[in-house]
């Protein structure tokens, strides 16, 4: 039977999801190696933790846990792939307003910065930041250090940001009305 048409349909489909997968930033943040003592020694397994974007807006984190850390990484890319987000931002280089992120004892704070300032954080929420396409930022990491904390706090924080189109149809008033500038004056 002649299958040549649904074929190249799946051949096509499966360059498209490499090529989408190449045009991703990958951050690999943190890798933990953990060890179970069994009867015949020590079991080594990885977890690694990896943000994902499009340096476009698009951002996802994800955690994977497994005997290598190339599968660790892989399984992480997946999961991060899997959990993207876009974020709302300004001028598409930094976030339209200060907001605080918080995720267990994790608190970051996002600041919005001023063109050329480049992107101020640590390593775990720097990686998200990057992958996520903002080039000005200033941030502080205000609670845990540990990496999965400050990195879920980061993703909520980005989360929580809403355009100004946004919030004028929530408070159901045109985006002018709500900087207050007269229909006279514009």
């Amino acid at each position: 039977m002649y299958r040549g048409g649904r074929d190249k349909e799946r051949r096509g489909r499966r360059r498209e999801q490499e090529e989408e997968r190449s045009n991703l930033i990958e951050n690999v943040i943190a890798i933990n190696r953990v060890s179970k003592t069994v009867k015949g020694g020590k079991n080594f397994s990885f977890t690694a933790l990896v943000a994902v974007g499009d340096g476009n807006g698009m951002v996802g984190t994800g955690l994977g846990k497994a005997r290598e850390i190339s599968e660790a990484v892989r399984k992480g890319t997946e999961a991060a792939r899997k959990s993207m987000i876009k974020v709302n931002r300004f001028e598409n280089r930094t976030v339209p307003y200060r907001v605080d992120g918080r995720y267990g004892a994790g608190r970051v704070m996002l600041k919005p910065a001023a063109p050329g300032t480049g992107v101020i954080a640590g390593g775990p929420v720097r990686g998200v930041l990057e992958a996520a396409g903002i080039s000005d930022i200033l941030t502080k990491s205000l609670g845990s250090n540990n990496p999965h904390n400050m990195v879920r706090a980061t993703m909520e924080g980005l989360t929580r940001l809403r355009s100004s189109n946004e919030v004028a149809k929530r408070r159901g008033i045109s985006v002018k009305e709500m900087y207050g500038i007269n229909e006279e004056e514009a």
